[in-house]
């Protein structure tokens, strides 16, 4: 038996809660989401040649904020329950909600970067990887994967698909490679509101969750971890790692279901998706 789903059909002009509705979006809408999902890329691929043995990564932060400002945009961290910052940096054995600081990055070092952009009322939410100087190659081969998690999970996002068929792609590919897949995080609506309904499981049974529909607007997020799935949060509040320290990669697009597939908002407009960044 499924639970029920409530949709609703919004006009985004108007003030949006969090009611726990999945929210189906019109073309403004999606001409929205365009704008911002295409600055949070410029972003992360701005932050290219920037990501290098020796940068600390507040000035990674700094960079962000000053760029997201210049755009004239607002990034949607800043503030967010106390965030202090205007981006995630996660590194190594970080899973994600990294905050950044006077750290330096190291030869060998593999890096996440999330980034929300809020230009003109929308949230452009995604992260990306980094390869830090000489990555020895199980980590390498950990980010391929998760690059090739997302992308399946994506490839299953089309109208009439249901939500769990995404993440079961998602845990299939994974665990072919005999990595954990993190369940205490997860993709989220958004649009006006940067997290909204429905929630995105990246481990799900096929054929269970709200059934998609064009105009719904959510992030695919998988982290994947070289260990074991378990995670735990610091003292801090936000950093979450993994519980036995393995290595731990993850990518973001944010996405929206139209009439025969989804749309990638986020996509890199200079091809740099996934690493290497040559």
């Amino acid at each position: 038996m499924r639970l029920m789903t409530e949709y609703l059909t919004v006009d985004d002009n108007d003030v949006q809660l969090r009611d726990g509705t999945i929210k189906l979006h019109g073309p403004a809408a999606f001409e929205g989401m365009r704008r911002a999902g295409r600055l949070a890329a410029e972003i992360l691929d701005a932050l290219v040649p920037l990501v290098v043995p020796g940068v600390r990564t507040d000035a990674l932060d700094d960079f962000v904020r000053q760029m997201t400002l210049d755009a004239g945009a607002i990034p949607a961290t800043l503030g967010y329950r106390g965030y202090a910052h205007s981006c995630c940096i996660s590194v190594n054995h970080v899973v994600c909600h990294g905050i950044p600081s006077e750290k330096t990055l190291k030869d060998g070092d593999i890096v996440n970067i999330d980034v929300t952009p809020l230009l003109d009322g929308w949230h452009g939410d995604s992260s990306r990887m980094y390869l830090v100087g000489d990555v020895p190659l199980k980590a390498r081969r950990l980010v391929d994967v998760t690059y090739e998690c997302l992308m399946i999970g994506i490839e299953q996002a089309r109208p009439g698909a249901r939500l769990g068929d995404i993440g079961a792609a998602i845990q299939a590919h994974a665990e072919k490679q005999r990595y954990g897949v993190v369940r205490e995080f997860c993709g989220h609506g958004l649009g006006r509101l940067f997290h909204d309904a429905p929630e995105v499981i990246h481990a799900a049974r096929a054929g269970t969750g709200p059934e998609l529909r064009p105009g719904m607007f959510f992030t695919i997020e998988p982290m994947i971890n070289l260990g074991k799935p378990g995670v735990k949060i610091l003292d801090d509040g936000w950093t979450a790692v993994t519980r036995d320290r393995s290595l731990s990669a993850q990518f973001e697009h944010s996405i929206g279901i139209t009439e025969d597939g989804c749309e990638i908002f986020t996509t890199s407009p200079k091809g740099l998706d996934k690493p290497p960044y040559a």
